[in-house]
């Protein structure tokens, strides 16, 4: 494959080297503001609320490359550790990361490289590789975000209120980006 191929849906929106310092600082900035809104959209459920924050998460990923979008998703868990309001839930600072979503808050990380990697691959150019991409990011999160949760409340428990209410909303959030991002691909005339 061609380095040009090879770019991510953010490198083909801005390209050129003078302006990859800008491009990351700017993309990492809007990132990290999607993420804090989409933890506000939340319905409660349980321990885990259901949010947006899991899609806006793997779109960072296949948009961004996988560096970028760890860095993004890191610069977003810095905010609320410092106190910033961007976490779905009422707690603020270090205690949010005691709490039942912590592991999942965590696992964004991983999951927004994987799937970045994947698509610094081609993972995202067509429907059916940018599924597969999203549900392996989607497994990283539900295998770490649960296995936190589970050190709380139990294994069975943590399946119950912190895997299966999530599973059928996830196949919907990953079924849009799945479309939305080759679709965007082919609207910049991404190869």
């Amino acid at each position: 494959m061609s380095q040009a191929s090879n770019l991510t849906l953010s490198h083909s929106l801005w390209a050129g080297n003078r302006a990859a310092v800008l491009r990351s600082v700017a993309l990492m900035a809007l990132g990290v503001a999607l993420l804090a809104v989409s933890a506000k959209a939340k319905i409660v459920i349980g321990p885990v609320p259901v949010t947006l924050q899991t899609l806006v998460v793997l779109l960072i990923g296949a948009s961004y490359g996988w560096r970028l979008a760890a860095s993004t998703v890191v610069a977003y868990l810095a905010a609320g550790l410092s106190g910033a309001p961007v976490f779905a839930g009422e707690l603020v600072g270090p205690a949010y990361f005691a709490g039942p979503t912590a592991g999942y808050l965590l696992a964004f990380v991983p999951a927004a490289a994987l799937v970045g990697w994947l698509a610094e691959r081609g993972w995202d150019k067509s429907v059916p590789m940018t599924v597969v991409a999203m549900v392996l990011g989607n497994l990283v999160i539900y295998a770490i975000g649960a296995t936190w949760l589970a050190s709380m409340i139990g294994a069975q428990k943590a399946w119950t209120f912190g895997v299966l209410p999530f599973l059928a909303g996830d196949a919907v959030k990953i079924g849009f980006a799945a479309l939305a991002l080759p679709l965007a691909s082919k609207v910049l005339g991404r190869k």
